[in-house]
């Protein structure tokens, strides 16, 4: 017993050393200048002309104030939170940089009961850019993730995040791997919703790192559904943390909506190696060969060697050449 307590102590020291060294790339990401840079009209999207987030969210309230909604699990809600924008100007958008640009100011509560009808009519009859985070995320990081992305791909639809409960802590993977299974069913409700309701466009989907999990376990259980592959617009996964294996099985049913998936990934992304490790040695789609995921009839976009950051895992924010993937993702769509 106490060489095996002794070995589960090694192993556990062991994750936390690599976790710190990902964290400590992350800081020094946050702490650089980007080569990214924002839109430079307030009204260059429409999320600057009208800085309100639609958010649907499987996190429990925490109550008046900040933050908003917590890491706890709870039922299907529906918001409308009310965003500042960054500063314009060089000193504003290298502040945006270093301080995380977009902030959340308020938020519009709605009770729980019919959230996920009431979050597809208030895209009122626009196409919608829906964003879905990964591990380690607040409900606020995640929000200004949603905003600095739309406001990247200057979109003039509804932007909205679907939020599931991070524990938003270093050593919280298990839980939020878990947590984001646990939401597959308030995922599937909020896009049905969006699918069935005729007056909402072209549906955009962006999922990052482990988010790319929960959308994929909502699009195959969705897939027989009259209208979704029309009403699907892209289907962007950023630096997906997927088992390979679990990746190919299930887009290999999902049939025509598989052609519209486009994958950014990149074998050297390093927090996709901690992963990996965590998860017994197989590697992660966002890691995987580009032979192998072209074969399953996606797009994929290797960003091997590009970034400013030692981790590299969240590209399509930090890295103009690569949002401009997910543009073009959207428009050869929308063509």
């Amino acid at each position: 017993m106490p060489d095996s307590r002794h070995a589960s102590l090694c192993r556990r020291s062991l994750l936390l050393a690599l976790l710190s060294t990902t964290l400590a790339a992350c800081a020094q990401t946050e702490a650089a200048v980007s080569p990214f840079s924002e839109p430079t009209r307030a009204d260059a999207s429409a999320l600057g002309k009208e800085p309100t987030l639609l958010v649907v969210t499987t996190r429990k309230p925490t109550g008046s104030g900040q933050p908003f909604f917590g890491p706890e699990r709870g039922t299907l809600t529906f918001a409308e939170a009310q965003l500042s924008p960054p500063g314009r100007g060089i000193a504003g958008r290298v502040s945006s940089v270093v301080n995380g640009d977009w902030a959340v100011l308020g938020l519009d509560r709605r009770t729980s009961t019919g959230a996920a009808r009431s979050f597809a009519e208030a895209v009122n009859g626009r196409d919608v850019l829906l964003y879905v985070h990964g591990y380690n995320e607040t409900f606020e990081s995640a929000a200004r993730s949603a905003a600095q992305l739309s406001h990247a791909l200057e979109f003039q639809g509804r932007t909205a995040l679907f939020s599931w409960p991070s524990g938003g802590a270093l050593l919280d993977y298990g839980y939020d791997r878990e947590s984001a299974l646990w939401s597959r069913d308030g995922f599937v409700q909020a896009l049905r919703a969006l699918v069935n309701n005729p007056t909402v466009g072209r549906i955009h989907i962006v999922a990052h790192s482990m988010g790319t999990f929960l959308t994929l376990e909502a699009l195959r259980e969705l897939r027989t559904e009259t209208d979704v592959s029309s009403r699907i617009g892209a289907v962007i996964f950023a630096s997906p943390d997927i088992d390979i294996d679990a990746f190919e099985q299930t887009v290999s049913k999902l049939g025509p909506l598989a052609q519209r998936m486009t994958l950014i990934i990149d074998p050297g992304d390093r927090a996709l190696a901690v992963s990996a490790r965590i998860a017994g040695g197989v590697a992660r789609a966002g890691a995987a060969e580009r032979a192998r995921l072209e074969a399953l009839g996606v797009r994929v976009a290797d960003t091997s060697g590009r970034g400013w950051s030692m981790l590299r895992h969240d590209l399509f924010l930090s890295d103009n050449e690569v949002t401009l993937v997910v543009r073009r993702a959207m428009e050869r769509v929308g063509a």
